[in-house]
């Protein structure tokens, strides 16, 4: 038996459980274990009030999808029973299949498999553990439910997923160019043609939206210092794997073990390896790197420091591409220095890109609803000059290296 709670956040105060179903996928270990994941991957290291979990933010989206659907009932928006609960279900559980450090677990040692992909199948299995009452929720998480309204509500551009990340991370970073007002924007949405639209009163808030999520996105989720770390560890997940499969022995839990051990894509991910990856969580990642640190590989060791110490690589952003020539000259310096082989200072010299499109004007768009019935997209019905421009895609180049020749000394 349960009884339903009230939890209190500090973004929105008290938040209710809407009934038991939710009580009971809340109360599940693989839920649970969101407690253990932070939101923001390696951002506390830029902004120390970014420790938040993704739990935090699962309930979070769960409240505003409360709201938003109370908001369409009360303006005939017709959402049965069945049609709520799966919302419900589908936005608390839509980044259940997030990894260790949130996104670092999809580039290093499993291969290539997306977090909505490990989400899926959590749900899928949940599924069956709850007799098919997530069935629903799982065609409109897939996008696959007949009424698109309640898909866009779940993934589209102003859906509550961005709603509440949005709000919460510029809250825990202290970012104040990223808070916006999402229940005004929810108290502005309706439905026309099982379309997702804004009222027309509501357009300020929608272009304030835009706005701060291409400020979040260069300020804080693609902070240079941010990425530099997470490129860290990324690399050295990797180099752990790269050790065991050579039969060099590592410290481990054995979750993280298991998939140091096996090459893991999307078409191998069974039923046994979902089972250890719901075990797997930040402090699997920590405690070994903490280990780590300590080994007599070269590599592993120095990344291990890096990121335990935050004494990181420098990090140089610019617009145009990197010279192959730039990056030549400091892995030969790396090599001459440490007497390392080519593919060990690899690991310290590289280079790569990062883009912000902070609205995609023909994906998904944001439809305004005026007073007269006529509908048009953000851009074309906002007066804002840089719309249109933040529809955009932005890309710039980053080269990675280390910032003095003694830097790599153990110590």
């Amino acid at each position: 038996m349960n009884k339903l709670k009230i939890l209190n956040d500090p973004i929105y105060g008290f938040i209710t459980i809407p009934n038991s179903l939710i009580f009971d996928l809340i109360q599940h270990k693989y839920f649970q274990r969101l407690r253990r994941i932070t939101q923001m991957g390696m951002s506390h290291l830029v902004y120390p009030g970014a420790h938040h979990t993704r739990f935090h933010h699962a309930i979070g989206c769960m409240h505003l999808m409360q709201q938003a659907v109370n908001v369409l009932r009360f303006k005939g928006v017709n959402i049965s029973e069945a049609e709520e609960n799966a919302l419900y279900v589908a936005i608390l559980l839509h980044d259940i299949g997030h990894g260790p450090f949130s996104h670092a677990m999809e580039h290093s040692i499993v291969n290539n498999v997306s977090h909505e992909e490990i989400s899926l199948l959590f749900m899928e299995k949940l599924n069956d553990e709850f007799n098919g009452t997530l069935t629903l929720a799982i065609k409109i998480f897939k996008g696959e439910y007949p009424r698109n309204f309640l898909c866009q509500l779940i993934s589209g551009q102003l859906d509550m997923d961005r709603a509440d990340y949005l709000k919460r991370d510029s809250f825990y970073t202290g970012v104040a160019e990223g808070n916006i007002n999402s229940e005004r924007l929810i108290t502005m949405l309706n439905v026309v043609d099982d379309e997702l639209v804004v009222e027309e009163k509501g357009i300020y808030s929608v272009e304030k939206f835009i706005v701060a999520r291409r400020l979040m996105y260069w300020q804080v989720y693609l902070h240079k210092t941010s990425l530099v770390a997470e490129q860290l560890l990324i690399r050295m997940l990797k180099r752990a794997k790269e050790l065991y499969n050579t039969g060099i022995q590592l410290y481990a839990s054995k979750p993280l073990m298991y998939f140091l051990d096996n090459k893991i894509s999307i078409e191998n991910f069974t039923t046994e390896t979902l089972e250890v990856f719901a075990q797997l969580d930040d402090y699997d990642i920590i405690s070994a790197m903490k280990a780590w640190q300590y080994h007599d590989d070269f590599v592993l060791s120095r990344l291990s420091q890096m990121i335990i110490n935050r004494n990181l690589l420098k990090i140089k952003l610019k617009k145009k591409q990197i010279k192959e020539n730039d990056l030549e000259e400091h892995i030969q310096d790396l090599i001459t220095t440490y007497n390392i082989k080519r593919e060990e200072a690899e690991y310290f010299v590289f280079k790569g890109s990062i883009s912000n499109q902070a609205y995609q004007l023909k994906h998904k768009s944001i439809n305004i609803l005026y007073k007269s019935g006529k509908i048009s997209d953000i851009v074309k019905a906002s007066d804002h000059l840089n719309l249109k421009t933040l529809s955009k895609p932005v890309t710039k180049y980053y080269l990675c290296y280390p910032k003095e020749s003694t830097y790599l000394n153990n110590k």
